[in-house]
């Protein structure tokens, strides 16, 4: 028996832990922002109440980085949702601590709140992660000729470090990429498509037609992406996140000028598809803006 609830308490612990789990996301933030305010002896302005949690809640956040529960990617895409619901609890309870007259009502608002994250967490876990499929289109105008530009999809040449630039994907965590290898011709062949940290996609080609279109199926090499290259939550092909297909294709504009399109499947499987799949999209939308940049800039050079 004592092993059994030792298992329970580890079990709850665990998953209210997960930043990828709705109980740490919503319900424990807005659970911190309830205390901070139903304990705040001052006379709580509105304005104290909003932002007074904000504290707690930072600190709580970056607790988990220090402790390495989660990593700076997970706690990234997590601060705006666990500020707002810190925010959402303390009104709550400034609402709420005025109509608490008794010891007894006191007490129960306290524990409603403090309990509520650890009776969701063991109830989320059995339920399953809902799965979408989104894409992600991107384009860009080139002056050069389709064939120009297809002779840098095809495969991309190593990325020199000048070629390099700012980008929000690699500020937040994600390698920047470094190369695409093709192994073979048209359809059936393979390229390899390298990124930082020795993160490597293998991509099979579906469609092959010349100076126009290329597309590709995706799947990571993850049993070769060292630990330290991606959050365990954002790996692709992991449990939440994967990219499953990839498509060029060049659109031309007349006069030496074309416009190359690339777009992207994802599969998304957490609980809160609709939040995760904002910062999904944002990342996937930054990094293939930023392919396209460097193959604009290669195909005009080389014009």
């Amino acid at each position: 028996a004592d092993r059994s609830l030792h298992d329970i308490v580890g079990a709850t612990a665990a998953q209210l832990l997960t930043i990828m789990s709705i109980s740490f996301l919503f319900l424990v933030p807005a659970a911190l922002g309830f205390l901070v305010v139903w304990f705040d002896r001052a006379d709580c302005s509105w304005r104290r109440a909003l932002f007074g949690p904000w504290v707690a809640a930072l600190i709580m956040t970056f607790c988990t980085v220090a402790l390495q529960l989660e990593g700076w990617i997970c706690v990234i895409m997590a601060l705006p949702a666990i500020l707002v619901m810190s925010s959402v609890g303390g009104a709550v309870a400034r609402l709420v601590r005025p109509s608490a007259t008794t010891a007894v009502g006191r007490r129960l608002c306290v524990a409603a709140a403090a309990l509520l994250p650890f009776v969701a967490g063991p109830l989320e876990s059995l339920r399953a992660r809902s799965t979408e499929l989104r894409t992600v289109a991107c384009a860009i105008d080139i002056a050069a000729s389709p064939s120009q530009v297809w002779r840098q999809i095809r495969s991309v040449p190593r990325i020199a470090e000048s070629e390099q630039s700012f980008s929000w994907h690699h500020r937040v965590g994600f390698p920047r990429p470094t190369e695409a290898v093709l192994e073979g011709t048209g359809v059936g062949s393979v390229r390899l498509a390298k990124f930082e940290g020795d993160l490597v996609f293998v991509e099979k080609v579906t469609e092959w037609e010349e100076n126009r279109r290329l597309s590709f199926s995706i799947k990571a090499d993850t049993a070769h992406i060292p630990p330290t290259t991606l959050d365990e939550h954002v790996i692709v092909g992991g449990p939440y996140f994967d990219v499953l297909h990839g498509t060029y294709w060049i659109e031309p504009l007349g006069t030496g000028r074309v416009r190359l399109h690339l777009a992207s499947d994802q599969r998304l499987s957490t609980g809160f598809n609709a939040y995760a799949g904002w910062w999904t999209e944002w990342v996937m939308r930054d990094l293939q803006d930023y392919i396209l940049r460097i193959i604009k800039a290669r195909a005009e050079r080389d014009r």
